[in-house]
Parts: structure tokens; sequence; C-alpha cells
């Protein structure tokens, strides 16, 4: 096995985390990157997204091999908030922020480990899969880099997300569907110290919903939130409108019908008991995806953990990622540890490593027959 360049890499990692890159503003990170993969000689395309996704844009890079097989290799060039200036900090062989920030990992090492690897693999001439690396913008909050990602120019049928957490080895072979609900209950104002009886009270219209609604985790497989409610105007008005966003969750397409259908009952039972009105916006955020334990692409990946003397294992997650819409738009796709943890929180952390044996994976299975 090649030694992969550990400082090179880390030194790499850091110039990347150090670049902003919250969602929506990822130019920055875009335009350098594209530099980066031209100089190492992939052939690069910048494909646009509607200004509304971002300022930057989705990359599409390819790099032939001499092997028959090719795969895409993709990770998201955003970060969640708080994300700017960020300042890392090596301790112990961790690497963290300084606490007043995210870190980045996620999902810029799997950005870093895709470079190294192939870095390493033109270094020593090795005969490699032909590497096709799908960048995506504004993947936090909704995955919208992907969906709109241009896939025409991928020509491999099968993909590599490196976008999640846990012991290296990791495979997620199976992840939910999410549908999102908005709901605006619209009751009747009145004074509150007057004539209360005479309104219709939107936040007592949502709680008797909420009261009788099955929230949080409804199963192995299937969960349910409301994480945004915001209404009122003022103590002496009786609240005349509220607004509540939701989400339901499933690894199962008719789990996660039936729950969204509870949801929805249950919101217009309510409403109609109250003499309220209400309106539900129900769409589909992005499907579930699950592939076999014993999928070509799922040993392939295996044998090239076990040939490092890693033990690989696959596992469902309740989050989605680009793997979703990849795998929706017909492209057999995993998600794959980087060893990223505690991420979304100013606690982020990632150990030199994991990063290190992530990117002598990738170095293994781009040089494997």
């Amino acid at each position: 096995m090649i030694t992969i360049n550990q400082e090179r890499l880390i030194s790499h990692f850091i110039d990347l985390i150090k670049i902003d890159s919250e969602s929506k503003n990822e130019k920055a990170i875009s335009e350098a990157l594209a530099e980066q993969l031209g100089q190492l000689g992939f052939n690069v395309s910048k494909l646009p997204v509607p200004e509304s996704i971002s300022n930057g844009f989705n990359l599409y890079a390819k790099l032939d091999g001499e092997l028959e097989d090719s795969i895409v290799l993709s990770c998201h060039m955003d970060t969640v908030t708080p994300g700017n200036s960020i300042e890392p900090i090596i301790e112990d062989g961790v690497i963290r922020s300084k606490g007043d920030t995210i870190l980045g990992g996620d999902d810029k090492s799997g950005i870093a480990a895709i470079i190294e690897a192939v870095r390493t693999i033109k270094e020593n001439n090795k005969a490699h899969k032909t590497i096709e690396l799908a960048f995506t913008v504004h993947e936090e909050g909704g995955l919208h880099g992907s969906k709109h990602f241009d896939m025409s120019y991928i020509t491999a049928d099968k993909a590599i997300v490196l976008d999640s957490g846990g012991a290296i080895g990791a495979i997620v072979t199976s992840a939910p569907g999410q549908q999102s609900l908005k709901e605006t209950i619209k009751g009747k104002p009145a004074h509150a110290g007057l004539a209360p009886e005479e309104g219709i009270n939107a936040l007592t219209v949502a709680s008797d919903a909420v009261m009788n609604m099955k929230l949080a985790r409804i199963d192995h497989e299937t969960t349910a939130n409301i994480g945004i409610v915001s209404g009122g105007q003022a103590t002496n008005i009786v609240m005349p409108e509220l607004y509540l966003a939701a989400e339901a969750r499933s690894l199962n397409d008719d789990k996660l019908a039936a729950q969204v259908q509870h949801m929805v009952d249950v919101f217009n039972t309510t409403a109609n008991k109250h003499n309220a009105q209400i309106d539900i916006q129900s769409t589909r955020s992005y499907n579930a995806y699950s592939i076999a334990d014993n999928d070509p692409h799922v040993i392939d990946i295996m044998s090239s953990f076990k040939e490092m003397g890693l033990a690989p294992f696959t596992k469902s997650t309740g989050g989605g990622s680009d793997a979703n819409i990849f795998n929706e738009k017909g492209f057999k796709t995993v998600n794959l540890s980087t060893g990223m943890s505690k991420v979304h929180t100013t606690e982020e952390f990632i150990t030199v490593e994991d990063m290190t044996n992530i990117t002598e994976f990738l170095y293994c299975y781009l040089t494997n027959k």
C-alpha cells in the first residue's frame, strides 16, 4: 500500500476550511476547486445553478483512467452556519475549530481526501479507474445543488458520496425519504381582554393538533417533527394566524405516506373542530433509497476496505444526503464515512488518522482492477 502524504493532506484540508462557504455562498470555494482540479489534469466543467440556490456553481470534473471501470465521487462544497472565519486547531491528532464556529469537515474532509488520493495516484503513475467528480453547492438544508446537477455530463452508472460520520468503513446503503409539511392556521382576532370568546386562537388550534399527533420516533424506520412555529401580533390580540413547518421521514415509503396522512388528517380535523381555516402544503423533499449488501458496488467497496485491514459494514441512516438524489436520478450511490464527528455544531472534529484512512481507501479503490 502506498503511503499517503499526511502533511499535504491535512494542509490542503486546512486551506479548504479557511475558505468561507456557507450555503448559497460557494463562489470562492467552487472557483478554487475548479482551478485545483484543472491543475491536476481533470477536464473541468462549471455547471450553473439558479442564483436563488448559490452565487457559485456545481462542479463536474473528469479524469480518464486506464482501467475499464469508472466511478463518480461526490461531496458538497457548502457548510452550515456559523462557518465563516474558521480557525482550525490541531491537538493530539484531532482537528477542531477554536470553538466559535463549525470546523467544516462536513464536507471538506471528503474533498481533501479525494484530491490527495488523486495526487498520490498521479505521483506513482498508477493505473486507475476513470474518475468523475460531482461537487455540489447548497446541500445543507435541502440538497439543492444535487437536485440542480446536470446529470448529462456523467458517464458512470454508480457513485460514492463522502458525507457521513462514524468509523471508517461505514457504508450507508439505505436512507429515508422526507416529506415537508407547511401549515398556516387562520383563526379569528379579538381583543384578548374585552372579548376573547369572540376570537379563535390559532395557537390553541395548533396545540390541540400537536397533542393528538404522533411525533418524534414513530418506529425504527420513521420519524416526524415540527421544527418551526411562528405567529402572533400582540399580547392583547387573540392570535389570528400561526405558521408551522414540519417534516416526516421514513426508510419505508408506505410508512412515510401513512405518517404524512396522519399529520394532515389531525391538522384538518382539529381546525374544523375549532372553526378555523387551515392551508397545508405537502411536498416531497427527497426519496428513500436502499441498496442490498450483496450488490456488486457494495462488494467492491468492501473489498478495498478489507485490503487495508479495516472491517467494513453497511448501515442505514436517518438523514438525507446527495446520495438520495443521485439514486433517484439513476446512479447507484452509497454514502461513506470520512470520520467526521459532531457535525453542525461548534464542537465538530475529525482525526488525522481517519482522514488518512479514508484517503488510503480512495487510493486503493481507484487503483483496484
